[in-house]
């Protein structure tokens, strides 16, 4: 299953990230060397969030990354929640659904 991690980020957090940057950074790359973290990134102008996409069996995947998340545990994140996503289109889709009409 995907699952989108959305965050909420603080008013400040271009001003705070620096300290934070390259601890997310190794959270991050590591998730993603375990095939659980496919994309991340901050939502631009403004930059008020962020979304990540998880692949894993329960949302539990995306869960313990908010929660070991130091952008979360130093306030920089002010509100996240998980998301399933049932995708259907595309060479990742978990649920890959054609037209009936379909070639």
């Amino acid at each position: 299953m995907h699952y989108l991690l959305f965050y909420e980020l603080d008013r400040n957090y271009l001003l705070r990230r620096g300290e934070f940057r390259d601890a997310h950074l190794a959270l991050a790359w590591e998730a993603h060397a375990r095939g659980e973290l496919l994309l991340a990134g901050a939502l631009g102008d403004p930059v008020d969030g962020a979304v990540l996409l998880f692949s894993g069996q329960t949302p539990g995947v995306a869960e313990r990354f908010a929660q070991a998340d130091p952008y979360v545990s130093h306030g920089l994140v002010t509100r996240w929640w998980v998301r399933e996503w049932r995708t259907v289109v595309g060479d990742g889709a978990v649920e890959p659904t054609r037209p009936h009409d379909w070639g």
